[in-house]
């Protein structure tokens, strides 16, 4: 039986940060730390990654941006996560959305409020195995996986003062 594979998109962020006290804020790593957390998990699905920058997603470029949509387009994986930054997120999960040329894919956007490495608890691990097992099960489409919730490009938003996403279709947005 041929073993099905999910493409990881990196692209930095929080998720792949870490805590620099002498700047008081996270900083992307040099290196990422999602291909061996990942692979630690021994998943049945074969994991292929492809890093295409580690920026704070408020210092991705537009030709970031394009070069991730380029990788989603180029990619034979018909499951594709990305992981981004949750500042800008809904923003890019919006462009993206609106400039795919195949819509026989899956793709989610996900990331974390807290770095994956050096911090405990964190939601990085939570949020990257909801989207790894929401990548199988949902339509073809993109969507944003984060806070246990599954979001669409036009609903999604980050609700800052509460550490979490929301949709904005929600009556108690």
């Amino acid at each position: 039986m041929k073993r099905r594979g999910v493409e990881v998109i990196i692209t930095g962020g929080t998720i792949d940060s870490y805590y620099d006290s002498v700047k008081d804020a996270v900083t992307p790593l040099k290196k990422s730390a999602l291909p061996a957390f990942i692979e630690s998990l021994k998943l049945e699905d074969k994991i292929i990654f492809k890093i295409i920058c580690l920026k704070d997603s408020r210092s991705l470029t537009p030709a970031d941006i394009k070069k991730v949509l380029q990788t989603i387009n180029q990619s034979k994986a018909k499951q594709i996560i990305v992981t981004h930054g949750t500042y800008t997120m809904p923003d890019t999960a919006r462009f993206l959305e609106a400039n795919l040329k195949r819509k026989d894919k899956t793709i989610i956007l996900t990331g974390a409020m807290i770095p994956l490495t050096g911090f405990s608890p964190s939601d990085a691990p939570f949020n990257l195995g909801y989207s790894l097992a929401s990548v199988k099960t949902l339509e073809p489409g993109l969507y944003v996986c984060m806070n246990g919730q599954i979001f669409t490009p036009q609903e999604v938003s980050k609700r800052i003062s509460e550490g979490r996403f929301v949709s904005i279709l929600n009556k108690d947005y």
